[in-house]
Order: structure tokens, then sequence, then C-alpha cells
């Protein structure tokens, strides 16, 4: 399947700041895809390239199979930004409809997409309201419905739950499954890496204007295991470090080993049944995409902080 985005050697500069340098990914149709990275990485810059409110200093995106073209392209593309980006004394009815119809929709095709999403997300009674008089959360809905009811064929949502209690997230979250599973292609920005593990298939982490992660969730999640294991027993036993395996915690009826170079986990297993210990659970523990990111971003900072010392 060809890629509904290709981003090939993009390059941003400001001054002396490379904000964006020589970055390549490509985004499946239909996929929904996690842009990654701490604050200043340059997620912000990518996304306005994308959606042509930047234009890069080198290389090309390639959107739907054809070199991207702000003016023409636009219409396919849904963006939704961190920041607030409405007009707060302009009644809600009138701007989605206003907004609805920049993006190429008809008044009377802007009026029934808005009616049935307003209706689907309990906003009917908003029609009249300003935006100023929406709380955080409500404006965030309000946001996610202009964002999408003109059905584009890319949806970018730069932390399209911040601000919302738990049922709306779930809304929302639902919504963005049932956008995919049309066709969509969603790009999904968060800082919030279990979010990141429910929803997205697929992952790019930057910093400092470079990515430094390409692959989907569980490729990731493999690639920075630990052989480290959870044992469950029936009953509370003691077991001692040995070749097989180091003790990493216990706790109660549970223990986390890490096994030993050139050992398997069979290995662990054959070890403890001669130990006559009663096994009820045995399971591999992955590490979190939050521990991962942790890790990668912690680790750059101190490359790049080393590199700036021998300099």
């Amino acid at each position: 399947m060809n890629p509904i985005l290709s981003l090939q050697h993009l390059k941003k500069y400001y001054s002396d700041q490379k904000a964006v340098d020589d970055i390549s990914f490509d985004i499946k149709e239909g996929s929904i895809f996690g842009l990654l990275g701490p604050n200043g990485a340059g997620k912000t810059t990518l996304l306005r390239m994308i959606t042509g409110i930047f234009y890069p200093d080198g290389g090309d995106i390639i959107l739907d199979g054809q070199k991207f073209n702000p003016i023409d392209d636009i219409q396919k593309i849904g963006y939704m930004p961190e920041e607030r980006g409405m007009y707060k004394k302009m009644k809600i009815g009138e701007q989605a409809l206003y907004l609805a119809q920049l993006k190429g929709l008809s008044k009377s095709d802007a009026t029934e997409k808005i009616k049935y999403w307003f209706k689907k997300f309990e906003m009917e009674s908003w029609w009249n309201k300003k935006v100023e008089d929406l709380s955080k959360g409500m404006s965030q809905k309000l946001q996610f419905v202009v964002t999408v009811l003109h059905e584009p064929k890319l949806i970018i949502l730069d932390e399209p739950f911040s601000g919302l209690d738990p049922v709306n997230a779930n809304l929302i979250k639902d919504e963005i499954f049932n956008l995919a599973k049309k066709g969509s292609t969603i790009i999904f920005s968060t800082h919030r890496m279990e979010q990141v593990e429910e929803i997205c298939d697929h992952i790019v982490l930057v910093n400092l204007g470079k990515k430094i992660l390409d692959g989907t969730v569980a490729e990731v999640k493999q690639q920075f295991k630990e052989n480290i294991f959870s044992i469950q027993t029936s009953e509370p036993f003691t077991v001692q470090d040995n070749s097989i395996f180091n003790i990493v915690k216990t706790e109660n009826n549970k223990i986390h080993v890490k096994i030993q170079e050139g050992y398997q986990s069979n290995d662990v297993l054959s070890y403890l049944l001669k130990e006559k210990v009663n096994i009820i659970g045995y399971n591999e523990l992955l590490p979190s995409l939050n521990e991962i990111f942790i890790q990668l971003v912690e680790g750059t900072h101190a490359s790049t902080r080393a590199f700036h010392a021998e300099n």
C-alpha cells in the first residue's frame, strides 16, 4: 500500500537553529500515527509544514501520491492545533458553518454535517453560544468537530484530549478509531504516552530536530525489551540470584527476574520447576513507551552536551 503522506529529507532552519534537520518517514493510509517528542523537538514545525503554514527549506512532502501543494491540497487536511484557533466573539453555529464553507462544503451540506456532529457530541444547545463562553473542554470538542466535519483524508490532532474529562476523552477517542476505520489517516501528537500506546499503530519520535525512532508500537517495545519476566506463584517462595537470572523485584507471591545473556525463558521455567515452585502466571514485561521516550530523549541530550563540551 502506498503511503498517504511521505516526508522526504525535510528541513527547516531558523537562523542557526535546525528546527527540522533532514527528517524522512512515511504514513500509511488509514493508520493512526503518533508524532512524538519533547517541547522544542521540531514537532510543531513539522506539522506546520505538512499543513502548508510553513514552507520547508529543503526536501519534499508527498501527499496522496503527488507533491504537496498547500493551495490545492489544503481541503484534504483537517488540522486541530494545540492552541485555540477560534473566533471568541462569534457564535458557535455560525463559526462552524463559516469554517466548513472555507473547506469547500456548500452551506446546505455544511449545515447538515454540523447538525450531525452537534447531535452526536450533545452540542445542539450550543449553537448560539459564543466561544468565549465555553469551558476549555467544550472548546476542545468544538475544535475537533470543525476539524473533521469536511471528511478530510488526513487529520492532524495536536493534543486533542487537553482539557477533556474522561467521558469526553473517550468520546473523542472512539471517533478517532471510527474515522480511521472509514479511511481517514490520523496524525496524533501528544505528550501522553499511555494514550499513544492505546491509540497509535505506528510512531515516530523526534528530538532536537532529528528523527530518533520510527516503527510500530509493538516493534518499538520489542526493540527496547530487557528480558525481564514476571512470575506469579501459588504461595511465597525463596529464590536467589543464579547463573540463569537475577532477581529484580519481589512482592508477595510474585517476582520479577532478568534473564542473563545466553539463557532463554524456558531455562528459567526449568530451573523453577526443579525447585518445585508452583507457577500460576508467567509473562514478559515490556517497557512502556513513556520509559522508552525518557531513555531516548535523555540520551540524546546527554550526547549533545558531551559533543559541545568536546568542541
